[in-house]
């Protein structure tokens, strides 16, 4: 298999030195990456100045005892019933939180018209699987529930993940589509991570790279997972490169970096759906390391992404309109 990785974008290899951006995911690790974060937004820094009215609900639990938080956003002004962008944050699903990156949401959201709904969902290693999946189920059932009264429609939810929430958005609409109900109108998978496996080409190619690599994905999914990582007893719904049916899928939009270690499990995952005659649009972007936009926003391959992001988002809820 080959070991050699393909080259990184020159604006972004200028901008970031990955080598420096090393991580183990200990537990004790997590836990000081947690503590280091940058402080979340304010709800009155994500309101924009009277942009948005933003809400606070909560979820009754799946699993577990505790409610589940959700932040319901709406364009303020904003009259009928708006699709919802329904957002799990990334973080591998051991770090982040539901105001992760929302500012960036909710730029969609205000040139969409639609509103979003960001979902506080259970973190590894304290909750492994299937708690995050449980809570991201949770918040689209009080969507269906709650909707109408919060001014959204729960006949146009569009599931987004961002890196490891996009193994929660993944699993979650295999989820929804096996129990026939609650169908999202699509799934925006962000360099998603998809497979516990971790042994596809570019996994080996970024094994010793800087950033997210195979190691780091490798100790993740163990936190995730415990000792079922990369056996046969993982479901689909945890790590879902595992389907073996992806059939019945709403419009899926996926993205990977050429650079990064999840571009060969995402391309596999489109390729696949297109297998079974569904409908799915693939990035990838040359030179693109993991999370390149958010690290470096202002390259020209960052605006290109994100460009072709709301492209997508606009033309998918414009069929459901």
């Amino acid at each position: 298999m080959p070991v050699t990785p393909p080259p990184l974008d020159p604006e972004l290899a200028a901008a970031v030195d990955l080598d420096a951006l090393r991580i183990t995911l200990t537990p004790e690790v997590i836990a000081e990456l947690r503590a280091a974060a940058a402080p979340a937004p304010t709800l009155d820094e994500l309101r924009r100045d009277g942009t948005f009215t933003i809400e606070q609900h909560l979820a009754r639990p799946v699993s577990g005892t505790a409610d589940v938080p959700l932040l319901v956003c709406r364009p303020a002004g904003a009259t009928g019933r708006l699709p919802v962008l329904y957002y799990l944050h990334g973080g591998g699903m051991v770090m982040g939180h539901a105001r992760q990156h929302l500012d960036y949401v909710l730029e969609w959201a205000e040139e969409l018209g639609a509103a979003v709904v960001s979902v506080e969902y259970r973190l590894a290693p304290e909750h492994p699987y299937p708690a995050a999946l449980d809570d991201g189920l949770a918040g689209i059932t009080w969507i269906a529930t709650n909707g109408q009264e919060a001014g959204i429609d729960p006949q146009r939810v569009l599931v987004v993940g961002f890196s490891g929430g996009g193994a929660v958005a993944a699993g979650l609409t295999l989820r929804l589509r096996d129990a026939r109900d609650l169908r999202p109108v699509g799934q925006m998978l962000v360099c998603p991570m998809l497979d516990d496996r971790n042994d596809t080409c570019s996994a080996v190619q970024f094994a010793a790279t800087g950033g997210w690599n195979r190691a780091t994905n490798e100790a993740a999914w163990s936190h995730v997972l415990g000792a079922r990582r990369g056996t046969a007893d993982v479901p689909a719904y945890a790590a879902p490169a595992r389907a073996g049916d992806l059939s019945g899928l709403p419009p899926t939009y996926l993205e990977a970096g050429s650079a990064e270690t999840f571009r060969d499990e995402v391309v596999g995952y489109a390729s696949r759906i297109w297998e079974t005659g569904g409908d799915a649009e693939l990035h990838v972007f040359a030179g693109g390391f993991h999370g390149f936009d958010f690290l470096v926003s202002g390259a020209d391959l960052s605006r290109d992404a994100r460009d072709g992001r709301l492209k997508w988002l606009r033309r998918t809820l414009a069929t459901r309109s």
